[in-house]
């Protein structure tokens, strides 16, 4: 297979063993590289502490859900290198820039996002970067 993208809401599928974890999980295996935005790293360290927030997960276990889901990724890219092309996009289709770090990151390496943002998703497929949703 080739290179995957994956962000956030992605990733929190597997972590938390929901509804798509296998599929999306599978997708992460048979991946040659997986690449995300730098930004990854804060955006799912801020979703885990929701958890912990919440008091549904204690602070080890959240430290573990963040350390495994940062091992999902091979390479992060600089937003540096992607924010002008994120923020352009972001301003074309109205969307959170956040989100479009992703899909940049995805069509720059020619890969597949794995997103459980239906509204990414249909961004993505409308600009031609494939998605498993």
């Amino acid at each position: 297979m080739r290179v995957v993208s994956i962000d956030v809401c992605g990733a929190m599928e597997i972590i938390l063993q929901k509804e798509k974890a296998q599929k999306f999980a599978e997708k992460l295996r048979d991946a040659a590289f997986v690449v995300a935005p730098d930004l990854y790293v804060s955006e799912l360290a801020n979703a885990i502490w929701k958890y912990h927030r919440a008091k549904l997960l204690s602070k080890d276990e959240c430290v573990r859900c963040v350390q495994d889901g940062i091992g999902y990724v091979d390479r992060f890219v600089p937003c540096m290198e992607l924010w002008q092309e994120a923020f352009s996009e972001g301003v074309k289709h109205g969307h959170s820039i956040n989100d479009m770090f992703y899909m940049v990151a995805a069509r720059r390496h020619d890969g597949i996002l794995i997103t459980n943002d239906a509204v990414l998703a249909a961004i993505c497929e409308r600009n031609g970067v494939q998605v498993s949703c």
